[in-house]
């Protein structure tokens, strides 16, 4: 095992995290972790929130670097090298540094972010996924510009927040009839859409962009919207194109198709992170899930099953979001068909809603009920049967509402 290398491609999270688990868990041969960017790893929750608001007129971005010592745990860091294609029959990745041999490999590519037709090379046109992305939006904060925001999801609810923080008159533009339309109901998706309201933010919604030219937005119904900037926040892909022809199979959402070992189709090759989707034996379905969360935990299982282990991933997925002064958090997944439950009053600043499928516990959203989040993901995870009566009442600790028996 020690004369084997481990070469990790992709030098995000859960790359970064891969390589740190396999040196805990006990990898005693080389590794090597490569990645497309120029910079040293970083966290990318930050680029949103405290890098854009790392204050006007500030010398250098706030840091985000990942506090690991690549040196002292014996991870060769190979940086600005991109993959270019993987030859598995010889277990040889291809970069444009040239071929780099493995033993066993990992495929923590991450996802890149969506772009809006017909906008390549425009400079006032910004996506918001990478470090660079992030200090090129500064300027526009630092400038107060008007600012369209294409997308009314996640990153684009956290972007509008901040360009509001710093005095940025900001429009949100949303193809679907409300934000969120895709993961949530619309009797939670009403109370969100207030939120821009109140935070001066105007919300244009069931309406796509056109077309985008210098200074505005013409959107699809004809209207024109001033803008000195643009920011894109439609959704990310697997960044999986340079896999083609290798052997590794990817799902129909372009994703690497893991098992629940986090095993590919290909020996010896392994995948974590956005780029990688498993089948979820708690949910009945495979999953890609694209939050820091599964970035941190996927890992922990890869390294293990790399170093000769059998241990199946089957996380309750969990992700977090700071928007328009509140806390938002998410964990588990569920349908359109499981049972809602409102826990408190959607009106107010501080409320919950929770899935029940058959009874059982399987996903929650909070905000600014952190407590409630604590007890929903140990009783997802346990698999917990509630009581919709006292589940409904805030004043009920959760896990008071699980049936006995």
């Amino acid at each position: 095992m020690e004369a084997r290398r481990v070469v990790i491609v992709g030098a995000g999270m859960a790359g970064v995290q891969t390589a740190v688990e396999l040196r805990r868990q006990g990898w005693r041969g080389p590794i090597t972790l490569m990645g497309d960017e120029p910079h040293a790893p970083y966290d990318r929750p930050p680029l949103s929130k405290a890098v854009l608001l790392g204050g006007e007129g500030a010398a250098a971005p706030v840091d985000t670097r990942f506090d690991v010592d690549f040196a002292h745990l014996g991870v060769e860091l190979r940086l600005g090298l991109r993959a270019q294609a993987l030859r598995t029959d010889r277990r040889e990745l291809i970069t444009d540094a040239g071929p780099l041999p493995y033993d066993l490999l990992v495929l923590a590519t991450g996802a890149y972010a969506l772009s809006l037709p017909g906008t390549t090379g425009l400079d006032h046109v910004h996506p918001l996924r990478t470090l660079d992305d992030a200090v090129a939006l500064r300027p526009v904060l630092d400038r107060k510009e008007s600012v369209v925001v294409v997308g009314a999801g996640w990153i684009g609810a956290e972007f509008a927040t901040a360009a509001r923080q710093s005095g940025c008159e900001v429009t949100v533009v949303e193809a679907a009839e409300r934000p969120l339309a895709d993961v949530l109901p619309a009797s939670v998706t009403t109370h969100m859409a207030r939120w821009y309201e109140e935070a001066g933010v105007e919300l244009r919604t069931g309406t796509r962009v056109a077309a985008v030219e210098p200074g505005g937005v013409v959107l699809a119904d004809g209207s024109r919207l001033a803008a000195a900037s643009v920011v894109v926040g439609i959704g990310a892909h697997p960044a999986t194109g340079w896999l083609a022809g290798s052997g590794v199979a990817l799902d129909p959402q372009g994703a690497v198709r893991a098992d629940d070992r986090l095993a590919t189709t290909a020996e010896g090759v392994y995948a974590v992170g956005d780029c990688a989707s498993f089948p979820s034996a708690r949910y009945g379905r495979r999953l890609l899930v694209h939050h820091w969360d599964n970035a941190v935990q996927g890992p922990r299982t890869a390294a293990a099953n790399l170093l000769g282990g059998d241990e199946r991933y089957d996380p309750v997925p969990y992700f977090w979001s700071e928007q328009f002064g509140r806390f938002v958090q998410y964990a588990g997944f569920h349908r359109e068909q499981d049972t809602l439950v409102e826990r408190g009053d959607l009106a107010s600043g501080s409320w919950s809603v929770l899935w029940l499928r058959r009874g059982v516990l399987v996903a929650l959203l909070a905000v600014e009920r952190p407590r409630d989040m604590a007890q929903a993901r140990k009783l997802i995870a346990a698999g917990a049967e509630l009581d919709p009566g006292p589940a409904a009442d805030p004043a009920v600790p959760l896990k008071a509402a699980v049936r006995a028996g």
